[in-house]
């Protein structure tokens, strides 16, 4: 049987280190209590709001979509919440977070004025704050009712039959003072009261740990006085707590229930959303991308495959499997949906190449594509290199394509520019990243609040085993680690720092901008999600990470700096000054120096080959071709490391080859037997099935 209470205020640990509450520890405890419906109240953020909204539908809780935000006037600031009632109010909330965030300068705190309040309230239900730091409730609290009053007032002019008098109970000496104002202010203004409990962690156990956290994120330290303080009431509380919290005030607890329906929308994913491409001549996108591909491919051939001493049936003959290939792919990329996305990157590639800013020749799946190695998006010829296209696109596993896309590091914001020019810069925003407290960061975090000696801690701190690509947690360090179990068992200061740092291990800590994702929308990117500023940049970052943001229907382009590209054209430049032109495009690969180069190991500051490790290796594999660098590239990583061996050994002696089946031999001979790309696995599968 559904709970008869529903919380309007959740903060989520996107309420960065003011919460220890994970959407899905939130889920889990709203379900569990049989509660009908949670409202996520994120202080001036909707980070979460997508995935809040997924969660807690997959569990059969109705989601309430809304933010805790800071309101301002001549008197000072305050915090209210704003729940969305329907979709006009999702937006405005979206685009009130929006203007106020993108407003805020340096490190200043957001705060949100009347005007700005007044112009985007339609759609929006809003709480007037507890009395610890509430709008209405703060300074009902602390002596100053009058001006607790005049807000009120202006509140109700601004929200009629929206607005409701937040009653909150934590034990607070401030909540005694305030409630019977609020309770007096109800009854004069005929205002509904609602009764809140502040959640910001799970449950009484977890106190100290949220102390701690919010001693982290103001820089404070456990033992001092005079600095922000949550009672050990802020945690979940049970449905039947609440009603037995407010039993004398009944209707409060009801109206938690008349707001929750009164809310009827979610955030929702969409499929994906791609500006339209303005075509010169008038045609359909689908035709504009066949036209560019077929001219594009017969500039590339003539450049790179045919010559001019073939004949007609010669260059045909050639010609043929490219054209084949072109076709093909042309109807994947138009029965999937996907001709503008590739005629956008193919516009911003051009535009930088006919500008001299450095462009990469293409990474990752995108090189397998024919057309888009004729759109001069990558410079790969993937049929030369035997690359497959159904690693990028498949329609039997239907996803955006993305291409990897490098540019050089100084020029890159150039790129970013014209995108913006062209689009909108309202339509055109970078993409949000979360920083978390990994084990080290937690352990010395925690130890600095707890006003450990910071030796001792960092001493800790570095018995967990450093691993950047799969990052070792506490629990798994003590199970390896005795000098760590050790400590933890013989000092009780260690056990307790040990015990805090995994309780609040792999939660947010900061946000702030990922390096290369951009998104282009049909719209302004506010309308479709709410928009952050990172103090570091100028640019609007969406407050979805990359996981959300494309499941609320952009489209993630990479636009990645890549200081390689930087020092190689600054090469080049040198050359030039010498009366010697290179071009990058034309090095040929079979330049017996730089093989001997490679095989001496003396790679230091060569992209991929510089590391001490691969530096032995190439000593070992004297390469004296490409497909050896490509190879060895692609064995160098954990896992397939263990096969370099083999490949030394197979390429300076041919009667070690073997093959797993006689009919992998056309695929595998290449890599002397062993299995290495992605491209052999499905060729395989091809040939066996």
């Amino acid at each position: 049987m559904p709970a008869k209470f529903v919380h309007l205020r959740l903060h989520s640990a996107f309420s960065l280190t003011e919460s220890t509450l994970r959407i899905g520890t939130l889920t889990e405890l709203v379900s569990d209590d049989f509660q009908p419906a949670a409202a996520i109240t994120d202080t001036n953020n909707m980070f979460g709001a997508l995935e809040f909204a997924q969660s807690m539908a997959a569990a059969g809780v109705q989601p309430i979509m809304g933010a805790q935000i800071e309101l301002e006037d001549k008197s000072g600031c305050g915090d209210v919440v704003l729940l969305a009632k329907n979709e006009t109010g999702y937006v405005n909330l979206s685009q009130l977070l929006s203007k106020v965030l993108l407003a805020t300068v340096g490190m200043q705190t957001p705060a949100c004025g009347f005007r700005d309040l007044a112009h985007y309230n339609d759609g929006l239900i809003l709480l007037t704050g507890g009395a610890l730091t509430g709008f209405v409730g703060g300074p009902a609290g602390d002596g100053r009712a009058s001006v607790a009053q005049q807000r009120l007032e202006k509140l109700a002019d601004i929200f009629p039959d929206r607005l409701y008098i937040e009653l909150q109970r934590h034990g607070l000496p401030v909540e005694l003072a305030s409630e019977p104002h609020l309770l007096d202010f109800a009854e004069r203004s005929n205002l509904p009261l609602v009764a809140t409990n502040d959640c910001r962690f799970e449950d009484p156990s977890m106190g100290q740990p949220h102390d701690t956290l919010v001693c982290i994120g103001t820089g404070r330290k456990i033992s001092e006085q005079d600095r922000l303080r949550y009672s050990s009431e802020h945690y979940f509380k049970k449905s039947s707590q609440m009603i037995e919290l407010f039993e004398d005030i009944p209707e409060a607890i009801e109206n938690t229930l008349v707001v929750a329906r009164r809310c009827s929308v979610m955030a929702e994913t969409r499929a994906p959303i791609l500006p339209a491409f303005v075509t010169t001549k008038g045609r359909d996108e689908a035709t504009e991308l066949r036209a560019q591909a077929q001219s594009g491919l017969k500039i590339r051939l003539e450049r790179h495959v045919l010559t001019e001493s073939l004949d007609e049936s010669e260059r045909q003959f050639l010609s043929k499997p490219y054209e084949k290939r072109l076709a093909f792919e042309l109807d994947i990329i138009q029965q999937m949906g996907f001709p503008g996305y590739f005629l956008i990157v193919a516009d911003f590639i051009q535009w930088a190449k006919s500008k001299n800013i450095p462009v990469g020749p293409g990474r990752g799946s995108g090189a397998g594509s024919v057309v888009a190695w004729a759109l001069s998006i990558t410079d790969l010829d993937p049929l030369k290199w035997g690359l497959i296209f159904e690693r990028f696109l498949n329609p039997e596993r239907v996803s955006m394509p993305d291409f990897d896309i490098d540019f050089c590091q100084e020029r890159r914001d150039e790129v970013i520019a014209y995108v913006q020019d062209k689009y909108g810069h309202d339509r055109v925003a970078q993409i949000i990243t979360f920083g978390s407290l990994q084990a080290r960061a937690a352990l010395r975090d925690v130890g600095r609040v707890l006003e450990m000696p910071y030796g001792q801690v960092d001493r800790i701190a570095k018995l967990i085993p450093n691993n950047p690509a799969n990052p070792t947690t506490i629990a798994e360090a003590l199970k390896s680690e005795n000098s760590l179990r050790a400590q933890r068992d013989d000092d009780e200061q260690v056990a307790d720092l040990i015990t805090v740092s995994m309780k609040l291990e792999g939660l947010y800590r900061h946000a702030s901008t990922h390096a290369a994702g951009l998104v282009i929308g049909d719209r302004p990117i506010s309308e479709l999600v709410p928009l952050y500023r990172d103090p570091r940049s100028d640019m609007p970052v969406t407050q979805f990470n990359m996981k959300w943001v494309e499941k609320a229907g952009l489209v993630k382009f990479d636009f990645l700096g890549l200081k390689t590209l930087t020092v190689l054209q600054r090469a080049v430049d040198f050359i030039a000054r010498r009366g010697i032109k290179i071009d990058l495009a034309d090095i040929p690969l079979d330049d017996e120096s730089t093989y001997s180069m490679l095989s001496n190991g003396d790679t230091v500051g060569v992209f991929q080959l510089e590391s001490s490790g691969m530096r032995d290796v190439l000593r070992g594999l004297r390469p004296d071709r490409f497909e050896d660098i490509i190879a060895v590239v692609a064995l160098y990583r954990p896992g397939p490391m263990e096969n370099i061996k083999d490949y030394v050994a197979r390429k300076h002696d041919p009667s070690q080859i073997t093959y797993m089946h006689p009919k992998l031999e056309p695929v595998l001979a290449e890599t002397f037997g062993i299995m290495i790309y992605q491209e052999q696995v499905q060729q395989a599968a091809q040939i066996l099935a």
